[in-house]
């Protein structure tokens, strides 16, 4: 799950979505049996209704709606204003359209970071980037990354860059983790985020993508073997 739901300053980097529901139905749940329920009944009624339509707009067209529900979950445990949580919800849903838009048909997790991404400040063009990708490879960890970096203070364009460069490069997940942890570490000591992401950025070794050899089509070859 994407790491970058802390709109509300309440998830740390290293819980997911599935912890955040976990955590929020701790106190609700000995009167409802549905954590979202339970926290729908701690809104007034034009909240709760804004909020339904948000979700049912969502899954109206294909979109899964457990972003929006952590996002509840997570405003309501926050202690949020109703009309806050309102916000959220409605604003996460757009940026899920997004990148929908952006990526095509990818799994719920990538379309969830990819929406951090966009809500922490990335443009969709810089999305399309990742559509086209080698067989197996998935972005969801540069886009956890990408949005958390900038989340941390890392100027957007810089950020951006970086995490573009080293996808196109071949990066692995362990590359772009281990990238966020040192900036992180960097910033904590109190380094200028840009300077921290520039100088991390310098130590991550090269990586080239080797393009897959061409074979000559299968009649082709059998000529090529008979001469």
């Amino acid at each position: 799950m994407s790491r970058a739901l802390r709109r509300f300053g309440l998830v740390p980097r290293s819980l997911g979505a599935a912890a955040l529901v976990l955590l929020s139905a701790v106190p609700l749940a000995g009167q409802y049996s549905d954590p979202l329920t339970a926290a729908l009944a701690k809104l007034d009624a034009n909240s709760k209704f804004a909020i339904d339509v948000v979700m049912d707009s969502a899954r109206s067209i294909g979109l899964s709606d457990m972003p929006l529900r952590s996002r509840v979950l997570e405003g309501v445990q926050k202690k949020a204003p109703a009309v806050k949580i309102v916000e959220s919800v409605r604003r996460k849903f757009g940026f899920l359209r997004t990148a929908r838009s952006a990526l095509g048909s990818v799994s719920n997790e990538e379309l969830d970071a990819a929406s951090a991404v966009l809500e922490a400040g990335g443009k969709p063009a810089q999305l399309q980037l990742f559509k086209v990708r080698p067989k197996g490879r998935e972005p969801l960890e540069a886009f956890t990354d990408w949005a958390d970096l900038i989340t941390r203070g890392v100027p957007g364009e810089e950020a951006s860059s970086a995490i573009i460069k080293l996808w196109q490069d071949g990066a692995d997940d362990a590359t772009f983790h281990s990238l966020w942890n040192n900036v992180q570490a960097d910033i904590s000591q109190g380094l200028n985020p840009g300077t921290a992401l520039q100088n991390r950025i310098r130590e991550t070794p090269a990586r080239t993508v080797t393009p897959q050899s061409k074979q000559p089509p299968e009649g082709q070859q059998e000529n090529q073997s008979s001469r």
